[in-house]
């Protein structure tokens, strides 16, 4: 599926989506390009960590980030997407020790994310964690 399909499903059934992704917790990520400045949508993989969300730049094992991770690091302040709910969330990537928890609860929810770890290395798949402003 592409982002685009993945986007339509999504909001056409209130933030599930079937195929690959079915039972999976999904949202999208509203963020503006560092550098062009255009508005993108990114389904990702998310968990819940108390009122905060966390999502991990995994891009599927590749040795670099993903570009939404270099787009939230320069413009923190973004909306979300979860199910049929819209709001404002600031981005900040995890802390070690955060993070290692964060993620090794991911790799237990979905086993993928072992394998996007083992491919990336040594790269150490960054984890962003959403808070909602207020």
């Amino acid at each position: 599926m592409t982002d685009s399909e993945i986007i339509t499903e999504f909001r056409a059934n209130g933030g599930r989506v079937g195929g690959p992704f079915h039972g999976s917790d999904i949202l999208l990520l509203h963020h503006t390009g560092a550098r062009s400045g255009v508005e993108r949508v990114s389904p990702l993989a998310y968990q819940w960590v108390g009122d905060s969300l966390a999502v991990f730049a995994t891009k599927g094992g590749a040795p670099t980030n993903p570009a939404w991770f270099h787009n939230l690091l320069a413009q923190p302040d973004v909306l979300v997407e979860v199910g049929p709910r819209t709001f404002r969330v600031r981005a900040r990537v995890a802390q070690p020790a955060e993070r290692d928890v964060l993620y090794s609860r991911q790799k237990q929810r979905n086993p993928n994310f072992a394998e996007y770890e083992a491919k990336a290395s040594p790269r150490k798949i960054p984890v962003i964690v959403l808070d909602p402003v207020k």
